[in-house]
């Protein structure tokens, strides 16, 4: 098999201010409504968090309380924003900063292996807060309940055992804090 691949040369890493993220990923949206292939739900990575957070082998440094708190946000969550019946469409999956490149042609997203289908507020979860103030036609609330939603994946695949994300453990336990904080 062979790929080919373009090179963008990265101008210097910038802080990228929010209006132009939010744009960014607005015209990624526009482009991904326009295809139609095959795509997992946002539920399916929902899923596979759940099942994480439910085997106690697999997260055995997960004490009973936390474990219930993840398990309790994550079903609630995803009943909730899967209830709320907005409008789906392709999605980047995680359009976090670090998969944002900086170039003369303007911003890139990259890393497209987690696109799933959902609603735009699930993609603007993983962007910086303010992304999701310049991004037209958000719905507040339900960004916020894909935030919280996002935070209790990223917290669960922090406990999997076999876990290599730098202070991965560290990081968990600060984003259970906030879940605890925030969600009950």
């Amino acid at each position: 098999m062979v790929t080919l691949w373009t090179y963008y040369e990265p101008v210097s890493r910038r802080e990228v201010p929010p209006a132009d993220y939010a744009d960014a990923l607005e015209r990624l949206h526009a482009g991904m409504r326009k295809l139609d292939v095959p795509t997992p739900h946002f539920t399916d990575r929902v899923e596979q968090a759940q099942q994480l957070v439910a085997s106690r082998d697999r997260t055995p440094a997960l004490t009973d309380a936390d474990r219930e708190l993840l398990g309790d946000t994550l079903r609630d969550l995803r009943r909730v924003i899967s209830e709320r019946g907005g409008a789906e469409q392709i999605l980047h999956g995680e359009p976090h900063p670090g998969n944002v490149l900086t170039t003369r042609n303007g911003l890139l997203f990259i890393d497209f292996e987690t696109c799933c289908r959902g609603p735009v507020e699930f993609d603007l979860a993983h962007a910086p807060d303010e992304v999701g103030t310049h991004y037209p036609g958000v719905d507040q609330e339900l960004l916020r309940a894909c935030r919280i939603l996002v935070l209790a994946m990223i917290t669960a695949w922090r406990w999997d055992r076999s876990d290599q994300f730098p202070h991965g453990r560290r990081l968990g336990a600060e984003w259970l804090s906030q879940i605890r904080a925030t969600y009950r």
